[in-house]
């Protein structure tokens, strides 16, 4: 698989480094703000202290996240279909309509998954944090999709279970697949055009580093929602080296970048907090 840089381009992410340290972003949440809990990159460097690197083992670690994140068990779900399971939470908003937030939970048989996709599930669980105790309009549900790795069969198994009536219901679903390596980045082969301008639209105003960059010849969850018709985008923190970390045994927690998934994760909430008061055909 080749990853191609392209439209805003990125810099080297070492060189933003410094200037992160200096600078945490703020997220303007109007009203909102005082009611956050907003993560920093050492509580998020906490949660890779230990990473599951046996594949039976993480759906009981994603519960343990979670626990961890002050998840009431009323609010979870383990929805079994015919060969996979995917952990669910929901967050129940003023309405039916929803904003789904995924993250595979699933590793190849090598290396400890730590990039691909911890990154992605402790995204999930600080994201919760933050917002479970903020009253939003829209429904937010986070699922941790299993058996990404196999063919999406996780996500397809959601997803095929949405009627056409239901999926009107959908207003967007954030993906998050890799981050760990460098600033965030849009993977424009799995991602809808209108969510793909509104991620780069706040991320601008956030002033996070921030690029498009398509990966060839890979898929994820995003695309199981877009085959619904339902808008999705994949956010990722990939670098050019991506192919000798990922799907090898070099994919371990001492390869991650906490303050690459940080900035993944305030992206990601700024973007929540938008879509929660904007009408929900907006990104169709």
């Amino acid at each position: 698989m080749k990853m191609l840089f392209h439209r805003n381009g990125t810099k080297p992410f070492t060189l933003l480094l410094a200037a992160l340290v200096l600078f945490i972003v703020v997220v303007p949440t109007g009203a909102q703000d005082s009611s956050l809990k907003v993560s920093t990159p050492e509580q998020i460097k906490e949660d890779f202290s230990s990473v599951p690197c046996e594949d039976k083992k993480r759906l009981e670690a994603v519960k343990a996240l979670f626990d961890r994140a002050g998840a009431p068990s009323a609010d979870v779900t383990v929805d079994k279909y015919k060969d996979v399971e995917n952990f669910v939470l929901t967050k129940k908003g003023d309405s039916a309509e929803k904003i789904v937030i995924g993250a595979h939970y699933d590793k190849v048989a090598d290396g400890c998954g730590a990039i691909d996709n911890w990154t992605g599930v402790v995204t999930l669980s600080h994201l919760y944090r933050t917002l479970k105790d903020v009253p939003l309009n829209k429904t937010l549900v986070l699922i941790a999709f299993g058996k990404e790795e196999k063919g999406l069969i996780g996500s397809k198994a959601m997803t095929n279970a949405i009627s056409k009536d239901q999926a009107a219901e959908y207003c967007a679903m954030i993906n998050i697949d890799s981050l760990g390596l460098a600033a965030p980045q849009v993977a424009d082969n799995m991602s809808s055009n209108k969510l793909e301008e509104f991620t780069a639209k706040v991320a601008n105003e956030l002033k996070v580093p921030f690029a498009h960059a398509s990966i060839e010849g890979a898929d994820s969850d995003s695309s199981s929602f877009m085959g619904k018709k339902i808008p999705a985008v994949t956010i990722h923190g990939m670098t050019n080296d991506w192919p000798k970390i990922l799907h090898s045994s070099n994919d371990q927690a001492a390869k991650v970048n906490p303050v690459s998934v940080y900035l993944g994760y305030r992206l990601t909430l700024a973007m929540i907090l938008r879509l929660n008061v904007t009408p929900c055909a907006a990104y169709r």
